[in-house]
């Protein structure tokens, strides 16, 4: 079945505002995302996911640019926006990606989908609690029904930002499977949450020079230049969804 990627991008990012359009090496964050999965061999299509927010204007104006589909949608339900998305655009299979994630591994992706496609698991991720991807490699797939069961049954205000979290907090309800790491590598974070994660990605495009970029190469130059770690170390790589969680309380 094909897959079609589902990438959530927003301009209003409170950490970092507008940090989508961002330069690094030359191009934006959401450019560089999209170069990145250019290289997966089982993808089948790329959808920007945003807002239907005035301020997303300008990343609207970037995909017209680029040529890249878009949808628009709830700016805080979404769950909403990737289930209307998905119907809209008749996708049967999901794989849903971070629009803050510029070195998502295309290998990772095919990885993963291969891994659905092999099992009869309603639910796959790479960022299971044990043996997981860095922060900033995460990949997620799942069908169109499963997104439709959790749309429709999803309540918490945590399970409507985070689209997904309603699946894997019933574990019961869903057959979930995970892609792990042969090692666990959680503890590093090159997704962009804030101005240290741009400064940390920034330095990593001036010492890599190829195309793609993958897990294994980002590894390979940290191990020669451990100092690296240190622009954006003190980076809680769950603050979004922790603030999520408190809101869940009212």
């Amino acid at each position: 079945m094909d897959s079609v990627a589902i990438i959530q991008a927003r301009m209003s990012s409170t950490r970092l505002p507008k940090k989508i359009l961002m330069k690094i090496n030359g191009v934006s964050i959401i450019e560089s995302l999209l170069n990145q999965l250019s290289y997966s061999k089982f993808l089948s299509g790329k959808i920007i996911a945003t807002s239907d927010e005035i301020s997303e204007l300008p990343l609207i104006k970037q995909l017209d640019f680029l040529k890249i589909s878009y949808f628009r949608g709830s700016h805080t339900d979404v769950l909403d926006r990737y289930y209307h998305c998905a119907k809209y655009h008749n996708i049967k299979q999901i794989v849903r990606i971070s629009g803050d994630a510029p070195f998502i591994d295309p290998c990772v992706v095919d990885k993963t989908i291969n891994f659905f496609n092999n099992s009869n698991f309603d639910y796959v991720n790479n960022f299971n609690d044990k043996n997981r991807y860095p922060v900033g490699s995460e990949v997620e797939i799942f069908s169109f029904k499963t997104l439709e069961r959790a749309w429709k049954n999803a309540q918490k205000p945590s399970e409507r930002e985070h689209v997904t979290s309603y699946i894997y907090n019933h574990p019961e309800d869903f057959k979930i499977g995970h892609l792990e790491y042969p090692c666990d590598l959680s503890h590093l974070h090159w997704t962009v949450d804030r101005i240290e994660d741009l400064e940390f990605v920034r330095a990593v495009y001036k010492n890599i020079d190829k195309k793609p970029i993958l897990v294994e190469d980002i590894l390979d130059l940290l191990k020669i230049k451990p100092h690296l770690l240190e622009i954006n170390k003190n980076i809680d790589s769950h603050e979004g969804y922790t603030k999520s969680l408190e809101a869940d309380k009212n």
